[in-house]
């Protein structure tokens, strides 16, 4: 289903598509929603994570061009139905390297095209700044729309503190360090639109980072 969420109702430049599947590592499996971030105007988007349900994400898309499919990193509820959406709007897929290994174990056949720090999107005149932020994987990266006061987190921040670390290729204090050096270094209005869950602020996430650590999650 699409919906817009508190957050991103201060702008028509940002469409909110939430799907549900399973997130599975380790050999675990989840029932989990995802937030799917569509970004633009009326004529060119991005796509943020392309989770679960191709057909919804492309019911907001709505025909307009897709200039990228931005995967904030390569857990496979984050990219499932990348290649498919990729397909169906002719868009290239963008993951961090640092993530490869979790690619392959899902689209092993299926390349995409590397995306690294400080790269930035333009769309609809709108850039948008890739911030590599480590932690919840290698390559985990939050996407940073600085005209939109808006940050697309992923799963490194969540309203109520960092994304997990508890499973193959995380790291809390690696986590922390990019929140705390990169996250928390941006304007305290930004908006954190999170890839699960309820939005927040930066200025409101902030002065929580030594509760988080003192607890280790």
């Amino acid at each position: 289903m699409t919906t817009d969420s508190t957050a991103a109702q201060s702008t028509e430049h940002i469409r909110q598509v939430i799907t549900s599947g399973t997130f599975e590592l380790d050999g675990g499996s989840w029932a989990v929603d995802n937030n799917v971030w569509v970004v633009g105007d009326a004529t060119e988007v991005v796509v943020i994570d392309a989770a679960h349900d191709a057909a919804a994400i492309r019911e907001a898309i709505a025909g307009r061009a897709v200039r990228a499919i931005v995967c904030t990193h390569a857990h496979n509820d984050h990219i499932g139905v990348a290649p498919t959406l990729a397909r169906s709007v002719d868009a290239p897929v963008l993951v961090h390297p640092g993530d490869d290994m979790l690619w392959r174990a899902v689209h092993p056949t299926v390349r995409y095209q590397p995306i690294e720090d400080g790269l930035r999107i333009t769309v609809a005149g709108t850039e948008l700044h890739i911030i590599h932020t480590p932690g919840h994987s290698p390559g985990s990266i939050s996407v940073w729309a600085p005209e939109l006061s808006a940050l697309f987190s992923g799963d490194t921040l969540f309203a109520g503190g960092p994304g997990a670390t508890g499973r193959s290729f995380s790291d809390f204090p690696t986590i922390i360090g990019s929140i705390r050096d990169r996250l928390f270094s941006l304007p305290p209005e930004t908006a954190v639109l999170t890839g699960h869950g309820l939005s927040t602020e930066m200025g409101t996430a902030a002065p929580h980072l030594d509760e988080w650590i003192a607890r280790g999650w």
